[in-house]
């Protein structure tokens, strides 16, 4: 699937008890504290209403699988695993309506850490760090409008609006 400037849909939702890999379950409730029923293993760095869910582009898992990494949608952390979306769009400010209502803004790029090590050839979880691989990371999000998401869901970008200067 090309990825679309404005438009993709939930490929997969992603929760645990602690930790990762997250596995997948159909619909979820999306609340200002994460996806229910999902838990982080360090919740000081991890979870937050700031950081309420970790999205990711399932093009740049394929294309890591490409490169030899052994990663998989959740194996990175990620609540919801998106498809067809222009993933440079995905900049602190964006928001992002995930089905019919929930709404959701884009706060910060993730930091990799080595809990996920394992889903990266080597070892090699700095793969997908902004400072590194600009373009690559997962992003965090803060839930602004709670409610119900599901696999299939249609996802639309809203750009933030331009500063006046």
């Amino acid at each position: 699937m090309k990825p679309n400037a404005v438009n993709g849909r939930i490929f997969q939702l992603n929760i645990s008890s602690g930790g990762v890999p997250k596995h997948s379950i159909p619909a979820g409730e999306a609340t200002a504290f994460g996806l229910q029923g999902d838990r982080q293993a360090n919740q000081e760095l991890h979870g937050g209403p700031h950081a309420a869910l970790c999205l990711y582009a399932l093009e740049h898992i394929l294309a890591l699988q490409a490169e030899g990494h052994p990663i998989y949608p959740g194996a990175a952390g990620e609540n919801i695993t998106l498809v067809g979306l222009d993933w440079s769009l995905m900049q602190p400010g964006a928001r992002l309506r995930l089905g019919s209502h929930v709404l959701v803004e884009v706060t910060k790029f993730t930091s990799p850490c080595s809990t996920i090590a394992a889903a990266f050839k080597d070892g090699e979880f700095k793969r997908i760090s902004e400072k590194v691989h600009p373009g690559w990371s997962r992003v965090y999000a803060r839930v602004l409008q709670p409610g119900w998401v599901q696999v299939g869901d249609e996802v639309q970008v809203i750009q933030p609006q331009a500063a006046s200067g």
